[in-house]
């Protein structure tokens, strides 16, 4: 335990909390809203790492209590590598979080997927990766809030969009940021011939308006269009042109949302995912302080995966970056994922 407090320096870390929490008390400190609201931000997560030094210290404790007290005997021992396990999992989030060094890498996530080369085997691989991520999510704990889905004609999904958020979700998923390919005898080729089609996965932060203050979205550069938002019909479909797409002519960034039920809603939404999309791309410029923040999207097709999916002749995921690879399919497409974001971050943080 004194090795962990010390790789993630939990007295330093605790100094500082004692520091921010007196600026928090004092009179002026909401006088400037943005500069308190990072201060209150920074003391929650500094807090979550230091209780989180504390239950592990605790499990290691309990375990070395109940063997001293019990010793051979079954249950204690079980009881015991319990608690161990649990104080292992926690120091490897809390190792994971050490990874998050980046600006952006603490905010939550907004997650698109695009079809690509394929057909609709593309469009079906496509609604097989929303389904992957949305799986991830709920098994992490964290929020999901789907604002653009784009049905494709005969199966899967043209595009989709949506919101991920928790804790540094951005700094995990901007892992999965690129083309991911699939091999698979086509349910959808009455000869049953293998197939090979691709997916396009961009992740950007979610950004809030203090954040968004530095990108000016001027009104004369939008075009915003209204139309009726899909569904699967019945009663409840959207009968009105409740949709929203907006378009930002100088760049031609072209976002939309069509979940909300009113078009302010929706209105507001897409324009919440223009700024940080617009907040992206003027960080990817600022010098490139940001390398890889969204990278160069790369060609939708063959040579240009960062990830195979193969289900058939044989069962295999591999990631191309790192050569982590895995025969549990799958575990995988049911959001098993953590098994490539954990080292592609190790690898990112490795000195060069």
């Amino acid at each position: 335990m004194r090795r962990s407090r010390s790789v993630f320096d939990d007295a330093a870390k605790r100094r500082r909390i004692a520091e921010l929490d007196e600026r928090s008390r004092s009179q002026e400190f909401w006088s400037d809203a943005e500069s308190a609201q990072r201060v209150m931000k920074e003391l929650a997560e500094l807090r979550e790492e230091s209780s989180a030094v504390d239950r592990i210290a605790e499990r290691l404790r309990e375990s070395r209590e109940l063997l001293g007290l019990f010793e051979n005997d079954a249950a204690a021992e079980w009881e015991a590598q319990q608690n161990v396990d649990a104080a292992a999992g926690e120091l490897e989030r809390l190792e994971m979080a050490a990874s998050f060094s980046g600006e952006f890498d603490s905010h939550n996530a907004i997650l698109s997927v695009f079809a690509g080369a394929g057909g609709v085997d593309a469009a079906d691989w496509t609604g097989m990766l929303a389904r992957m991520y949305l799986r991830w999510a709920e098994s992490n704990g964290f929020a999901t809030q789907i604002v653009d889905e784009s049905p494709a004609e005969e199966a899967g999904l043209k595009s989709i969009t949506f919101f991920v958020r928790g804790r540094n979700v951005y700094g995990m998923l901007e892992s999965e940021r690129g083309v991911h390919r699939l091999v698979r005898l086509s349910p959808f080729d009455a000869a049953h011939r293998r197939h090979t089609s691709f997916a396009a996965v961009d992740v950007i932060p979610e950004v809030d308006a203090l954040e968004s203050t530095e990108v000016n979205v001027n009104p004369d550069d939008l075009r915003i269009e209204t139309f009726k938002s899909g569904g699967a019909g019945g009663q409840y479909v959207n009968k009105t042109e409740s949709a929203v797409r907006v378009i930002h002519v100088p760049t031609g960034i072209v976002v939309a949302s069509q979940q909300e039920r009113s078009q302010a809603q929706n209105r507001e939404v897409a324009l919440g995912i223009l700024r940080a999309r617009l907040v992206a791309r003027a960080a990817e410029e600022r010098d490139r302080k940001l390398a890889g923040l969204r990278g160069e999207r790369q060609a939708n097709e063959w040579g240009s995966q960062i990830r195979s999916y193969v289900l058939q002749p044989y069962q295999l995921v591999k990631d191309h970056r790192t050569g982590v690879e895995t025969g549990n399919v799958e575990g995988v497409l049911d959001g098993g994922i953590d098994t490539f974001i954990w080292p592609y971050l190790q690898q990112r943080r490795a000195p060069a």
